[in-house]
């Protein structure tokens, strides 16, 4: 395993805070023909840090890790080990795409599901910035060739960045994304009703808006709100599918939270089952995650996959991008080397 500093493009703040560098950590399992990649992008909203996954990862290999050959060893081992969900991820996606391409089978058919059958459209996010930078942003970032857009919100400034930015695109299709940064439902429906009145405004979903630990205010929220409502940080490896449904509207899925595929599939599965829409995202990953992801995007009806733009030199070019849509490069584990300046 080995961690490399990626430097972005443009500061990612969000309501909880910025960063202009992220630090991820790249896993090869295997040699040559028999190699497979694995990325953890850590999250310190989950208490996950570079150094502290590159510890775990020692402790890993010092309890025996290097004698799982095959993923049901893997997968035994780490629930008795339990890593961080960034970690498991990388370690469980280097097995299954060492294993599919072993079996030469697609990542999609190792797992059993159907394979994605066209490229993805996906959001492009805003970050939190002064309202007066949106335009040239809009304009320096190309966002005009999304069809729907990401905005990070707070309550300081989230009225203004909307303005902000459909000033600049109106009419685009909007997530709104809060990052847990409201204390109560009724100061939240304020800004929501506010929002409402701007010219140009379309809105998609409301992303949890506010802290996970509100379940009396999300349903209060969810009836009241005019646009639906989907859980991120309420949903991490395990939820109470049941509670969330009376809370939600939707579940945003992200393979690194998710701790694998294999879970990550058992949440979407979970989310249909119970009603809800369903959402794929993204840390700030190379393409690699991303690429990740995209093995499993048909399952989701929204797609936020816009981690690798956001990297200043992205290392593997596994995806590709075009005019808003992503489409996967094929891949040869055996040579695939990240180029990191």
């Amino acid at each position: 395993m080995a961690a490399y500093e990626l430097p972005l493009r443009f500061t990612w703040k969000i309501s909880r805070n910025a960063s202009d560098t992220k630090t991820n950590l790249l896993v090869r399992v295997g040699e040559g023909s028999a190699a497979g990649w694995g990325e953890a992008a850590p999250n310190v909203r989950y208490g996950e840090t570079p150094e502290g996954l590159t510890a775990e990862f020692a402790a890993l290999v010092q309890a025996g890790l290097g004698h799982c050959t095959h993923l049901p060893e893997l997968e035994e081992f780490l629930s008795a080990h339990t890593p961080s969900h960034a970690l498991r991820f990388a370690l469980e996606s280097a097995f299954v795409h060492r294993e599919a391409a072993l079996r030469g089978q697609s990542v999609a058919a190792w797992l059993g599901v159907p394979a994605p059958s066209r490229p993805v459209a996906t959001a492009f996010t805003l970050p939190i910035m002064e309202p007066g930078a949106v335009a040239g942003f809009v304009q320096e970032q190309g966002m005009s060739r999304f069809a729907q857009l990401k905005v990070k919100v707070n309550q300081d400034s989230g009225f203004e960045l909307l303005r902000a930015l459909t000033e600049a695109l109106p009419g685009r299709e909007i997530l709104i994304d809060g990052n847990e940064a409201w204390t109560d439902a009724d100061s939240l429906l304020q800004f929501l009703e506010r929002a409402q009145t701007l010219p140009g405004l379309r809105v998609r979903l409301l992303e949890q808006p506010l802290p996970a630990d509100c379940p009396d205010d999300y349903r209060y929220l969810r009836s009241r709100s005019p646009w639906p409502v989907f859980a991120d940080e309420s949903v991490t490896a395990a939820a109470d599918f049941k509670s969330i449904a009376q809370q939600f509207h939707g579940v945003n899925m992200k393979l690194m939270k998710a701790g694998g595929y294999l879970n990550g599939l058992r949440l979407l599965q979970q989310t249909r089952a119970h009603g809800l829409q369903t959402m794929l995202g993204c840390m700030v990953e190379t393409s690699l995650g991303i690429w990740s992801a995209l093995q499993i995007s048909h399952l989701a009806d929204v797609c936020d996959l816009d981690g690798f733009l956001i990297l200043r030199d992205e290392p593997f070019g596994l995806v590709r991008e075009e005019k808003g849509v992503l489409t996967p490069l094929p891949v040869c584990w055996k040579t695939l080397r990240p180029v990191v300046s």
